[in-house]
């Protein structure tokens, strides 16, 4: 009877053992499949936020606008330099008679290196401005050896460095403009034509044209096509088509032109409150659109 009532209990507890071991494998099996599913989703995640930025030592030069200061690009330096995704080493201001003065130096062991543009006279005109950028150039050509650049103009600045592209761009002796990104800039004036939808004007280029979009109509062969462009343009809402001072078909008017004539061309709208001229350099929006199109993109 002992014997027999032993093995009654013996037979229990193997019988609970056996239950609880499967209450525990289970466990097991929905935490190990937890923990997949969580080092899954954490890999995507990561695998979507890890875009690094190129690694290349060519200087990007930002012109500032019209009556334009240290400050007009001072924002946008200081973040991207935060971020990690480039560095500003060097300054050059430019004079009325064209000397250029150096402050600081332009470090060839950083990466994505960023040249700050100043022009003394800021209320000059697009010529005299065209050929301080190309004393711009030539100072780094003699002083560090440069090669290529990257342009990035705000307003004035785009315009001016478009037509500095237009004017000297195929110079085999100058440094050769890799990448151009345009902010706000009033490349057809400002001219408003709000007849003309802005899908026809990026096909056709815009109905109605000023002298100095007509300047680039007939200077575009003299755009070099290797050099890859992006066009940001704000929109203050859906009634007011413009930043507050450029129409949106100036900022976006030479999309066309350029295009048709064999450049690489991507065009933005940045909207919203944030999108006021005097805000686009300011905006984050347009921060991340200038980064991913200098340092993100394949070559």
């Amino acid at each position: 009877m002992k014997t027999f009532r032993s093995n009654k209990i013996h037979l229990a507890l193997i019988t609970s053992f056996l239950l609880l071991g499967l209450v525990i494998l289970s466990g097991c099996q929905k935490t190990t499949s937890k923990a997949s599913s969580s080092a899954s989703t954490q890999t995507v995640k990561t695998s979507q936020t890890n875009d690094a930025p190129k690694k290349s030592t060519t200087p990007t030069l930002f012109f500032h606008g019209y009556s334009g200061t240290v400050n007009s690009f001072k924002g946008m330096l200081q973040r991207l330099e935060k971020n990690q995704l480039a560095k500003q080493s060097l300054q050059l201001t430019v004079s009325p008679d064209g000397m250029v003065q150096a402050t600081g130096e332009l470090n060839q062991q950083a990466e994505n290196p960023m040249v700050q543009v100043l022009f003394t006279d800021n209320v000059n005109n697009e010529w005299n401005q065209t050929e301080w950028i190309k004393n711009c150039l030539a100072y780094l050509q003699t002083a560090y050896g440069v090669e290529k650049v990257n342009f990035v103009g705000h307003s004035m600045g785009g315009v001016s460095a478009l037509r500095y592209l237009a004017t000297y761009g195929q110079e085999s002796s100058s440094p050769q403009v890799e990448k151009f990104v345009a902010i706000g800039a009033p490349f057809n004036d400002f001219v408003d034509d709000s007849a003309q939808t802005l899908s026809d004007e990026l096909v056709n280029g815009p109905a109605v044209t000023s002298s100095r979009y007509q300047d680039y109509q007939q200077m575009i062969d003299h755009v070099p096509t290797q050099t890859k462009v992006m066009l940001i343009a704000g929109q203050l809402s859906q009634t007011d088509l413009s930043d507050g001072t450029v129409p949106l078909n100036s900022a976006l008017a030479v999309f066309a032109l350029l295009t048709q004539h064999g450049n690489q061309v991507e065009e933005h709208v940045v909207e919203g409150d944030n999108a006021s001229h005097s805000m686009l350099h300011e905006n984050q929006e347009v921060d991340q659109l200038v980064q991913k199109f200098l340092w993100e993109e394949n070559e």
